[in-house]
């Protein structure tokens, strides 16, 4: 015969949850959807970005600069100087060595800052300049 102590510590055995399984596989899914989720770089600001007929859809490393509307200039969601566009380009060259370069200018956006852009990305080698635009 069993004693009262004994169907006790049973009891408290046979309704004990071990929930570390449960957390391996919460765990391994999360992995999962940060090792196969595609990270996006911006530019830095939101642009109204002008129409276009046809358009061709870019992919591999790309340096997106954004020009807003009063001219600001954005790379990598840093507001930089117009002087710098160029060593920013050198610098982002030196990690990936056939990147292309793709500017988002708002439609409503200085021209002349889209043609510093323009000249940057010549003097520092880069052949692949293409617009973004909404079609």
């Amino acid at each position: 015969m069993k004693s009262g102590l004994m169907k006790r510590a049973e009891n408290q055995e046979a309704g004990e949850i071990d929930l570390t399984p449960m957390l391996d596989v919460v765990f391994i899914l999360l992995i999962f959807f940060i090792v196969t989720s595609v990270f996006i770089k911006e530019a830095g600001i939101d642009v109204t970005k002008p129409e276009a007929s046809t358009s061709l859809s870019q992919s591999g490393d790309l340096i997106l600069i954004a020009v807003g509307v009063q001219g600001d200039i954005w790379i990598d969601g840093d507001q930089i100087d117009p002087r710098f566009i160029r060593s920013r380009f050198e610098l982002r060259l030196a990690d990936a060595p056939n990147s292309a370069v793709v500017i988002q200018a708002d439609q409503n956006a200085n021209n002349g800052q889209v043609m510093r852009i323009l000249e940057a990305a010549r003097e520092a080698n880069i052949k692949d300049v293409s617009f973004s635009t909404e079609t």
